[in-house]
């Protein structure tokens, strides 16, 4: 029997439809209302600079995710990811400037699509060695080990060393033409668009379906009590690593989507801010929540682009607002973290879901 509309909400009959995706028509409509917009209406009503916002957004959801994977889902608190996303990026750019690509691959437009893959691979690796303390450390230990991951690895490794590769000083530069998708080249903010959407789509239903599944429930289980969850069987340790790869990967493969959008790569791209502030995006979405990540990218994204447009007019008058205009962003940045622990302290997602309730359940909301 299909999933059936009632005046209190839905039920289900079975397994398949408790875990359906799209569990009603109106669930269905909204879908594809959704994918609409994204496709057909943005790309082809938007100006350059609202593709350019939609594409920090995006970068942010790719972020943020496995921000909130190792936080929200596995309990494992992180404030070095930033460093993740530098490797993918750096590993992206080498191999498409440095190695030596069979003809071929380069004639198919194949070295981009690769690099990403081995981006996420290493940036994974990469994760996970970092992430071996966490066998037995936690807490206060665990984000002092991660923050030695963000110095580690973008101040001494890619500034001192990696940066250096080909006598270039401290920055890669990515001329029109070097990203190539086979046939396409991404050298404008529609295209870069359009693999900004099907990075953040890809990732996302990966991740949920992996929180679906055993990994999943054992990653929650270890958030909620690792020693219980060790009671119980679970190989702490391993699930553990394996958030910590996941992650990683996530990291990396937005790294080497942001290279799409660059025009030159070097490590001032990925500083210790962005760690806290991918951290800060969950908080204010909701950890715990796949909605959490992509609300709260959405918000941070276009909160500070409001910021910048209402400092704009006041340039003339005022010249040291647009000068100190970082200094404005980092403190409207910490201002909504308070304000967000304070007055919502379980993010945007959960009251998102309290909406969603309310109108499923109407008329008997309470």
């Amino acid at each position: 029997m299909s999933t059936t509309w009632l005046p209190c909400g839905n039920y289900h009959q079975n397994y398949v439809e408790d875990h359906a995706w799209w569990q009603t028509k109106f669930i269905k409509g909204k879908m594809i209302f959704l994918a609409l917009i994204l496709f057909f209406v943005i790309p082809f009503f938007a100006d350059s600079y609202i593709l350019s916002v939609c594409n920090l957004i995006g970068y942010t959801i790719l972020g943020a995710l496995g921000v909130q994977l190792l936080i929200g889902f596995c309990g494992q608190i992180t404030l070095g990811h930033a460093a993740f996303v530098a490797v993918g990026a750096y590993t992206s750019t080498l191999l498409i400037l440095e190695f030596p690509w069979p003809k071929i691959i380069l004639d198919l437009g194949l070295a981009y699509p690769i690099s990403i893959i081995i981006a996420a691979f290493t940036a994974g690796i990469w994760s996970v060695l970092f992430g071996l303390p966490s066998a037995r450390v936690k807490g206060f230990y665990l984000i002092l080990t991660t923050m030695a991951a963000q110095f580690i690895t973008v101040d001494l490794i890619l500034t001192q060393y990696v940066s250096q590769i080909g006598g270039r000083g401290q920055a890669f530069s990515l001329p029109p033409g070097t990203i190539k998708l086979g046939p396409w080249v991404i050298d404008s903010d529609l295209k870069v668009y359009f693999m900004m959407l099907f990075l953040v789509i890809l990732c996302t239903i990966v991740m949920a379906n992996l929180l679906r599944s055993k990994v999943g429930r054992a990653w929650v289980a270890i958030r909620d009590n690792d020693i219980s969850a060790e009671v119980m069987g679970i190989n702490v340790f391993k699930y553990k690593l394996l958030a910590f790869f996941v992650a990683g990967s996530i990291g990396g493969i937005a790294g080497a989507f942001w290279i799409s959008n660059l025009a030159a790569i070097s490590p001032d791209h990925f500083p210790w801010f962005w760690s806290l502030w991918l951290v800060g995006v969950i908080l204010i979405g909701g950890a715990g929540s796949i909605h959490g990540a992509i609300f709260g990218s959405l918000f941070m994204v276009l909160i500070m682009e409001g910021l910048q447009l209402a400092v704009m007019p006041l340039a003339d008058t005022f010249p040291k607002l647009l000068m100190d205009f970082l200094f404005i962003k980092e403190a409207a940045f910490g201002l909504a973290i308070c304000a967000f622990m304070i007055f919502e302290p379980n993010g945007i997602a959960y009251r998102w879901w309290q909406i969603k309730n309310y109108f499923n359940l109407w008329p008997f909301s309470y």
